[in-house]
């Protein structure tokens, strides 16, 4: 074999290279000491809090790898413990020890949502410099005012305090002197009333220069902060995330915001008022923009068109008018939008086929607005989710085009002109939850096909002219039963959890004889109402089984037959209205059950026999006499009615009527007998008394002939002619 000089060196160095590199792995490793350390600091930790949810069961001194422990992240190479993350674990209570203090490699400390909190939290965490993110948001933190004279964290990028409570002006912070901070969130921050944190002008100056350049991530919402905005903050280039929603913020938006890097803006729910001055701002970046709940004035600004990679627009609750700019998809070039939030303004006019061109919509909200006309005929299919067009002027018949939105889940076409039947195909938008068609001059019967609807939660055909019978397959329904069954596919509630107060704050339910307004909680709310319309037969008996049912109004049709007799059974029903209709029988008992209930109405019906009694039915009377109002047959307490027997009512109507009758009947026979009587003597004289018939019949010649006369000389003495003079 060959063995050169040069090879033999060749095979020297990569050995030396590959035993240098196993020596600098060993090296680095966690000798016995280190794992101890480690461990103990942990299970410290642990001892120090109090853990009611068994959150941390996998932490035990006999498991040894504590880097499988819950929570916790190892180096892979090193083996030091990295990342500590514990957000979202609600049942962790009590004060954090000091321990992790051994923790000197910890890069990642997320505590948010917990109940942990540790006195002198800022002095802590000063002492572990590899810290690159600390996330104590809602910690209960009380202050952040500690005096550092030296920063040891030169590594932290990010800092979320979100959530506590600081008692001391927030300007006083040591946090203002970390020049590495990309990302801070002081969202829902609970301070004193002292006018240097109070005032976003003076906030928003006292940044410092130094490290505010780097800023990327500033959320103040729901702070209650005044002021106006000021008109120089260029410092603030790298900014990408700004959120002053829910403040009282007044003025103009500022020109410097269409200057920086901003790829989130939120100014939603302040007193703003012109937006013009952002017509500087990129469409390259700019991808969520919440301008909403303002008083913003004038028609939709230009420099929107500049935002081509706007994901979500949401310009709602403002002042705005004239015509929605239907060119935007073309003149936007915004083709990603997802979410699109116009309502409770004034715009006005048509909506024209280019919407079609929004391809990736998922929210399309222009709800109370002054528009009219047809919807578009869009062919193409599309994935929206909502489709909220109420408190409009719209008609025409139920949009065909929705037949091609198969992941339709919210859909409110309420208060509108739309007309004509439902669609049998109704049935094949599986994924519907809510479904809001009240108030419109819908007519026929509802498809029985809408009971293939298995999640909806909410239906409400109200106000409309729909007649004939309730299908009888209500109990399909079984996204109103109690247990809803898992389906495989995309859960929109899910996605909808994330944005229900980002589009949408207030979802208005007519419910308990008046309209409640929800926010998040629509949810839970399940409900069907087809009140004030023309339905007719029975109320199916298939409709107990929808037990998660909390309100149900079928008043003001023309039902008949029984109230079902387990009623009883639909225990979450907190509002029941079955008035004015054509019901008959007795008041089931078992409505007796309904201890939720809260708002009854039986009136104007044709209901019999005693009312159960109980002390939620009679609570209900007593804050709603008109309850039983309309139904004479009903008896016994709370009515003043009181009766005996099952058949009280009809009883004893029938021995009033008896006791009316008794002398009239008399009267009337003792009448009728005496005319037979009178009339037979009469007839019976006359046949047999011959001189008696011929003085009759005399009597009734002369009287003939008399009248006769008297007719034909009168009629003589009408038609003479005149005599000539």
């Amino acid at each position: 074999m060959d063995r050169s000089p040069a090879k033999f060196v060749l095979l020297l160095m990569a050995a030396a290279a590959t035993w240098s590199f196993f020596a600098v792995a060993d090296a680095g490793k966690l000798q016995p000491s280190c794992i101890g350390r480690e461990r103990d600091a942990l299970l410290a930790f642990k001892e120090s809090i109090n853990d009611t949810g068994g959150e941390l069961g996998s932490w035990r001194q006999e498991r040894q790898d504590f880097c499988q422990w819950a929570g916790i992240t190892c180096d892979n190479v090193t083996g030091h413990v990295v990342k500590l993350d514990l957000g979202g674990r609600y049942y962790l209570v009590g004060e954090i020890s000091p321990s992790l203090l051994s923790l000197e490699h910890l890069e990642y400390l997320n505590l948010w949502g917990t109940g942990l909190s540790i006195a002198d939290w800022p002095l802590v965490m000063n002492k572990i410099p590899s810290l690159e993110l600390l996330d104590f948001s809602g910690c209960l933190l009380s202050s952040a005012n500690q005096s550092l004279a030296h920063i040891n964290l030169t590594n932290l990028q990010e800092l979320f305090l979100s959530y506590n409570h600081f008692g001391h002006p927030l300007s006083s912070s040591w946090f203002w002197k970390l020049t590495s901070l990309k990302y801070l969130g002081l969202s829902d921050l609970s301070l004193d009333r002292s006018l240097s944190f109070g005032n976003i002008t003076e906030f928003l100056d006292k940044l410092p220069r130094c490290s505010s350049n780097r800023l990327r991530y500033l959320s103040l919402s729901s702070n209650n902060m005044v002021g106006i905005l000021p008109n120089r903050m260029g410092h603030l280039t790298n900014l990408s995330l700004f959120d002053l929603f829910y403040n009282n913020i007044t003025g103009d938006i500022p020109p410097w915001l269409g200057n920086t890097s901003l790829e989130y803006l939120s100014l939603s729910s302040n007193h703003l008022t012109e937006p013009v001055l952002l017509r500087t701002m990129s469409c390259t970046i700019l991808e969520d923009l919440d301008l909403s709940d303002n008083n913003i004035t004038g028609v939709i600004p230009p420099w929107l068109g500049n935002c081509t990679s706007l994901i979500h627009l949401s310009l709602s609750k403002n002042l705005l008018t004239g015509h929605v700019p239907w060119t935007l998809p073309s003149e936007f070039g915004a083709y990603g939008l997802v979410e699109l939030s116009l309502s409770s303004n004034y715009f006005n006019g048509h909506i024209p086929e280019s919407i079609c061109m929004l391809s990736n919509l998922l929210v399309l909200d222009l709800s109370d607005n002054l528009l009219e006309g047809e919807l578009p005929q869009c062919s193409h299919k599309s994935n929206m989710v909502f489709l909220l067009l109420s408190h409009n002027t719209f008609s025409g018949n139920f949009p065909s085009s929705l037949k091609n939105y198969s992941s339709l889940a919210f859909v409110d076409l309420s208060v509108n002109n739309f007309y004509g039947t439902l669609p049998s195909w109704i049935g094949d938008l599986v994924y519907l939850r809510f479904l809001q068609l009240s108030h419109n001059f819908f007519c026929g019967v509802i498809p029985v096909t809408i009971t293939k609807l298995i999640h909806l939660h909410q239906l409400s055909l109200a106000g409309n002219s729909i007649s004939g019978v309730i299908p009888w397959s209500l109990s399909n329904l079984t996204g109103m039963t109690q247990k809803q069954p898992k389906k495989p596919g995309v859960d929109m509630f899910i996605w909808y959890n994330g944005h229900v107060g980002k589009f949408r704050e207030v979802w208005p339910i007519v419910m308990k004889r008046q309209e409640l307004k929800y926010g998040t909680r629509i949810l839970d709310v399940v409900s069907m109402d087809l009140s004030l319309n023309y339905l007719t037969g029975e109320i199916p008996y298939g409709l107990t089984s929808l037990k998660g049912l909390l309100n149900l109004n079928f008043s003001w049709n023309q039902l008949s037959g029984k109230i079902p007799r387990k009623i009883g059974d639909m225990k979450s029903l907190e509002s029941l209205d079955l008035s004015r209709n054509k019901l008959s029988g007795e008041i089931p008992t078992s409505l007796l059950d309904l201890t939720y209930l809260s708002s009854l109405d039986l009136s104007y019906n044709n209901l019999t026999g005693r009312i159960p009694q109980g002390s939620q039915l009679d609570t209900l009377y007593l804050e709603n006499p008109s309850i039983y109002t309309g139904n004479i047959g009903l008896c016994g307490t709370p009515l003043e009615r009181n009766y005996s027997g099952s058949n009280a009512p009809e009883h004893d109507n029938q021995q009033k009527i008896e006791k009316v009758s008794e002398p009239v009947l008399f009267f009337y026979f003792g009448l009728g007998s005496g005319f037979v009587v009178g009339l037979w003597v009469v007839f019976c004289t006359l046949l047999f008394k011959k001189v008696w018939r011929v003085a009759y019949f005399r009597l009734f010649d002369k009287s003939y002939d008399k009248a006769y006369v008297f007719v034909v000389v009168t009629w003589g003495r009408t038609n003479r002619k005149p005599a000539a003079t």
